[in-house]
């Protein structure tokens, strides 16, 4: 089996929880997103972009995701407050896939949603062909267009995913996978 081939089979997401120090280096940032904007893009529209969270700026986006949940519920529980605060801090690095589909000419907006999630792909299998872990998730801020605003996109732009990188605490596992037999068929005429 090739190098590749066997990365792929192996590769498991990890919960941010389980992800620690070090990240990548800033070498190794610039090699993980130069690999991932190399995603197929219909045009060569570059339907994404990146917001790096790194340091004190993965606590600060934590903030923004409290006082967001503050201004819906005053009466936040304390472990609730504490979980939105670490929320983007306890991966090192946590990195926003941005996709900026939009309407064009010629380019389905359907295809620019598809090339920003195969740049949350490639980001993801890279990370982990340098030995890192990862999850990529979105969860209710992904959505919520107040903390959108507050972190920096435009009005059509959305959150594709937020990659969280870092070297696994644990062990990986697998989760039951679908057989090929309930997800192929065969098109015949």
């Amino acid at each position: 089996m090739n190098e590749t081939i066997r990365l792929l089979s192996r590769r498991r997401s990890l919960s941010p929880a389980n992800l620690a120090e070090p990240g990548p280096t800033a070498a190794e940032l610039e090699t993980l997103l130069t690999i991932a904007s190399r995603v197929p893009d219909h045009g060569k529209l570059a339907p994404w972009r990146f917001i790096v969270f790194e340091g004190a700026a993965r606590e600060r986006a934590g903030r923004i995701a409290l006082d967001v949940k503050l201004a819906d519920d005053r009466n936040l529980t304390e472990p609730a407050r504490s979980a939105e605060l670490a929320r983007f801090a306890q991966a090192p690095l946590v990195v926003a896939v941005v996709s900026r589909a939009a309407p064009h000419v010629k380019i389905p907006e359907w295809e620019q949603v598809l090339s920003a999630g195969a740049v949350c792909m490639s980001l993801t299998i890279a990370a982990n062909a340098l030995g890192f872990a990862t999850a990529w998730v979105t969860e209710w801020c992904a959505y919520d267009r107040r903390f959108a605003t507050a972190i920096g996109l435009s009005d059509h732009e959305r959150v594709a995913g937020f990659i969280h990188i870092g070297r696994a605490k644990v062990e990986p596992q697998d989760r039951p996978r679908p057989p090929l037999t309930e997800i192929v068929t065969a098109f015949a005429l």
